[in-house]
């Protein structure tokens, strides 16, 4: 006697139940087309003012008025050169620069000296430091600007590179040192221990062995201190009033911006808005795959 092989079809007037596999898997493609459609409604909201900006700086004054969203007919650079020398936007640019190098060398270096102590040291008042850095991170500027003020001028600080690199240096910390303290703790204790049983330093052991090994998780908040300090606005304003030729990018572009008026000059606070992006969005694609790698780092130990 042979046994039939063949699939039965469902009896007549009984319901078919549909599997939870089939379920999960139709869910789950709606969830990812609506995903991708507001990440892509997301994506344009932030490009096209960017793209918009981008394309208003190759225009004349006429064409941002008479046709803002059409693309220009021949790419104008003259707005470049005058954003460049008569708004003085490049002795702008390289004061944002001193002030942003050495307040980011500055932040990067004691904050992870402090991160790493914190990380992998156990001494009385560890979490207390640890906690009072993190409360740093809640204390609004503008709070502290009045008595920040008047600390700066008795200690001659007032419009000056070196006080407001210190100034960044203290609001950047507590950022620094919360971030790269988890990173610290993710990182391997044995290759540290061999270094110290070879004779090596704390000192030498924390510059030649676990910096370079921390450095996803160091790029990655540079980037963030970098996107934080050269927008910074506030606090040079308050400490960097006296001497026009010290102001810094944001200063410079809010100054060129008050100076329009209804008569102005708008291709060329377009082109020097652009300046100012150009730093932060070529960083950000230059280090792109290092500060995903450090954002993930922690959560695939």
């Amino acid at each position: 006697m042979s046994v039939s092989t063949e699939a039965k079809a469902p009896e007549a007037g009984r319901p078919v139940i549909d599997s939870p596999q089939g379920r999960m898997g139709s869910e789950g493609r709606i969830l990812n087309v609506f995903s991708h459609g507001v990440l892509v409604i997301w994506g344009l909201m932030v490009t096209m003012p960017l793209l918009w900006a981008v394309m208003s700086a190759f225009k004349t004054d006429n064409e941002i008025f008479t046709s803002p969203w059409a693309l220009p007919k021949t790419l104008h650079l003259d707005a470049w050169k005058r954003a460049w020398t008569t708004a003085h936007m490049s002795q702008y640019f390289l004061n944002s620069l001193i002030v942003v190098a050495g307040s980011l060398a500055g932040t990067m270096l004691l904050g992870a000296m402090a991160a790493y102590v914190l990380a992998r040291f156990e001494f009385p008042g560890n979490r207390l430091i640890y906690f009072l850095f993190i409360g740093g991170m809640s204390f609004p500027v503008i709070l502290a600007l009045v008595p920040l003020f008047f600390v700066m001028k008795n200690m001659q600080l007032l419009n000056t590179y070196p006080g407001l690199i210190l100034v960044y240096i203290a609001y950047s910390l507590p950022f620094t040192v919360f971030f790269l303290t988890g990173f610290f703790r993710t990182l391997p204790t044995e290759v540290a221990e061999a270094a110290l049983i070879d004779g090596a330093s704390h000192t030498r052991t924390f510059f030649q062995v676990m910096l370079p090994m921390a450095k996803p998780g160091l790029i990655s908040v540079g980037i963030f201190n970098f996107l934080g300090q050269w927008n910074q606005y506030l606090l040079p304003t308050v400490l960097n009033v006296g001497d026009e030729h010290k102001r810094l990018l944001p200063q410079g572009l809010v100054a060129l911006a008050a100076s329009q008026q209804y008569k102005g000059d708008w291709s060329g606070l377009f082109a020097g808005l652009v300046m100012a992006m150009l730093p932060v969005l070529g960083a950000y694609i230059v280090f792109q795959r290092q500060v995903q790698a450090g954002l993930t780092a922690g959560s695939l130990k």
